[in-house]
């Protein structure tokens, strides 16, 4: 249960302090490329899904940690 929810916790904080890097090196990839039209939005958006994927696997991991201590 404790586990379940450091981990969450500790994923959340790894996620949040890359997350400037990943949307710095997208940045660098879209200015540096010859990438242009749709694969230039879709890369603009990686950030964005970074982003949300590291939101939802900790939240995940901590509702797990809390429906396992039957507080939820």
């Amino acid at each position: 249960m404790l586990g379940n929810l450091i981990f969450g916790f500790i994923v959340i904080l790894v996620g949040v302090t890359l997350a400037p890097t990943v949307a710095n090196e997208v940045a660098g990839a879209q200015g540096n490329s010859n990438i242009t039209g749709a694969s230039d939005t879709i890369l603009g958006l990686v950030t964005l899904f970074y982003v949300l994927a590291i939101a939802s696997v900790g939240i995940g991991i901590t509702t797990v940690g809390l429906r396992n201590s039957g507080l939820m």
